[in-house]
């Protein structure tokens, strides 16, 4: 098979739109009949995805495998940072942790180990598929950091990739972001970039057009598309840093008010986006006692660092405030991993894993002490979980480093092959789970809701969304949308043009 043809997006910022960009094309050069696979090589993300065989990588190089119609593998992401104390975290190598480290030391002592991991991930790759995706982090012109950078414009030279250079209008000031991206960059790295692509756009193009002129004139560099911004894109988002948005619209009238605790260290936070497309669901990410009010669910969501940000929620009273919501009947309350933990009684951390705190006392809403442990467990799960007298098949993956055992075990929550998960109470209106991905599961969704509506007095809902078709349907929407704003035959031309050495570099 020849070498695959590979294409770099890197932005001017974080949230520039690298991640939905990348994904947009593997579901392009895919429906065009390319094999094609996504590459990002160092990705700093509390949102991971696990992949077949049970290892760890960012979640948005999996739902990228998705979109290219793939199974998503470690070369794919071979190297992954999750931040778990300020100026530390913990560092996944091929699905597996490696070990915690310090910014700086990461830095230092890490940078050849990690040159030599992505350049086995490309050749892998790129003997296995015709077009190669590749995404970049924040910005290529750190000029602070990138005499040992990992995933920029180094990367572009290992794959010798041309590179789009994307900027979001949406920031404002999105000329002076390009340009001085470009003037920053080393006059070699300039070379690489074929163009650049105007992310998020509003309003009327003609008002922009003088601008784009003056950018090609000044620069060089073609205007390969400028992106209308996209609504209500089913697609999982990565980074913490969109969380202010992660909220349905406050003037939309939903029946069902679901509360999602947002602590420091939330991770995982996608396992609630089913409920964002769901007719009667308002969601809202909490940080403050006050904001919680009266919400008919509370989702405790997962957490890199349970220890930690349980005592943010003693601290900030929310604890306080989710005990009181449990004692009156007043809400449903339901945890997820790191969420589930702080549902119990007590959580231990003997060596130190998450804190030098060595034991805390949960919420005690559910019989179950959790150990925080050296070893992290990573596993695609499934089981029948049982709830309102029914049962339900339902799959999910797994990622903790804490072991829980239940004090009474007519508790079980999900039947799994190898026992059981989670745990219940007696009246189900607490329960809690280590199945990250648990609401994607669509009869348990619906049986849950239409039991929330129950208690309202609502009438149930019978028909509602499969949310894996969603998935698909997006995938391709952002793909339509994407072609029709982008010069494809341009781009395809540069990486033909680089695979044959026509490009001077």
């Amino acid at each position: 098979m020849a070498k695959a043809l590979p294409i770099m997006f890197q932005g001017t910022s974080s949230d520039a739109g690298k991640s939905v960009l990348v994904t947009a094309f593997c579901r392009i050069f895919t429906q065009d009949g390319f094999r094609t696979a996504p590459f990002k090589s160092q990705n700093m993300s509390l949102n991971s995805y696990i992949t077949i065989d049970g290892k760890e990588i960012g979640r948005a190089q999996g739902v990228q495998a998705e979109a290219a119609g793939i199974q998503a593998t470690t070369d794919m992401n071979p190297i992954l940072i999750k931040p778990n104390r300020d100026n530390e975290a913990q560092i996944v190598v091929h699905g597996k942790p490696y070990k915690n480290l310090e910014a700086g030391v990461y830095r230092k002592e890490f940078f050849l180990t990690g040159i030599e991991l992505i350049k086995e991930s490309l050749s892998v790759l790129s003997e296995s598929y015709e077009r190669l995706v590749i995404e970049g982090a924040g910005s290529p012109a750190e000029i602070n950091l990138n005499d040992r950078e990992l995933v920029n414009m180094r990367v572009a030279k290992l794959a010798d990739a041309p590179v789009i250079l994307i900027g979001d209008i949406e920031k404002g000031g999105v000329f002076a972001s390009l340009v001085g991206t470009l003037q920053l960059l080393e006059p070699e790295d300039r070379d690489r970039v074929i163009g650049v692509i105007i992310n998020k756009f509003r309003g009327d193009l003609s008002l922009l057009e003088s601008g784009l002129t003056w950018f090609e004139e000044y620069t060089g560099k073609p205007v390969l598309g400028v992106i209308p911004h996209l609504d209500h894109l089913n697609i999982d988002a990565e980074d913490s840093v969109i969380l202010n948005q992660y909220t349905s619209s406050p003037n939309m009238e939903r029946e069902l008010d679901i509360a999602v605790i947002q602590y420091p260290r939330i991770s995982n936070f996608t396992d609630v986006d089913p409920f964002f497309s769901e007719p009667d669901c308002h969601v809202r990410f909490i940080t403050k006692p006050e904001q919680l009010q009266q919400p008919d669910l509370v989702i405790l969501p997962g957490s890199k660092n349970t220890m930690d940000d349980f005592l943010f929620l003693k601290n900030s009273g929310l604890a306080q405030r989710i005990i009181e919501l449990k004692q009156n009947h007043k809400a449903m309350i339901f945890g997820i991993c790191g969420g589930y933990q702080m549902l119990g009684e007590e959580i231990q951390d003997p060596f130190g894993v998450e804190s030098q705190e060595q034991k805390v006392q949960g919420l005690c809403m559910l019989p179950i002490q959790t150990t925080i442990s050296k070893e992290k467990t990573t596993v695609l799960s499934n089981g029948v979980l049982h709830l309102f007298g029914k049962s339900f098949a339902v799959t999910g993956y797994e990622i903790h480093m804490g072991e829980t055992v239940k004090k009474e075990e007519g508790l079980r929550f999900i039947e799994t092959k190898n026992g059981a998960d989670g745990c219940i109470t007696v009246d189900e209106k607490v329960m809690g789970t280590y199945f990250h991905g648990i609401f994607h599961n669509d009869e348990f969704r619906k049986e849950l809701l239409n039991h929330l509506r129950k208690t309202k007095g609502l009438a149930p809902i019978d028909k509602r969304i499969s949310f894996n078709q969603l998935r698909e349907e997006a995938f391709n929407r952002l793909a339509d949308h994407v072609r029709a704003h982008v010069n494809l035959d341009y781009i395809h031309q540069k990486m033909m043009e680089f695979q044959n050495g026509r490009i001077p570099r």
